[in-house]
């Protein structure tokens, strides 16, 4: 990006697109044995930021988004478009690429 965002509240998503941040797997097992990067895959679990007002139809009428902030959604591996704010990852996805919602 060309642009330097100074916060990632700065971003808001348009139309039926959808701001996550993929959860961070935990680098330690539950007895205290911490595992290298290299063994730690990377989830497929984000948490929702942002999210757009949503896609319209052919007759005009909004389509409400599927999720809101805070849920957590479950990603595709790979597709979305990263923004990087600082050091932290986020991505965009449009509503239908995501494949789940996680109800806990």
């Amino acid at each position: 990006m060309s642009t330097a965002l100074k916060s990632v509240r700065s971003i808001a998503p348009l139309l039926d697109r959808i701001l996550v941040q993929r959860v961070k797997p935990e680098a330690k097992t539950a007895g205290g044995i911490f595992l290298p990067e290299s063994s730690v895959k990377e989830l497929n679990e984000a948490k929702v930021l942002a999210v757009g007002p949503g896609a319209m139809n052919k007759d005009g009428q909004r389509i409400a988004p599927s999720v809101q902030p805070g849920d957590k959604v479950l990603i595709p591996q790979f597709g979305g478009s990263p923004i990087k704010v600082g050091e932290e990852e986020y991505s965009l996805f449009r509503d239908h690429e995501l494949l789940a919602k996680i109800n806990e």
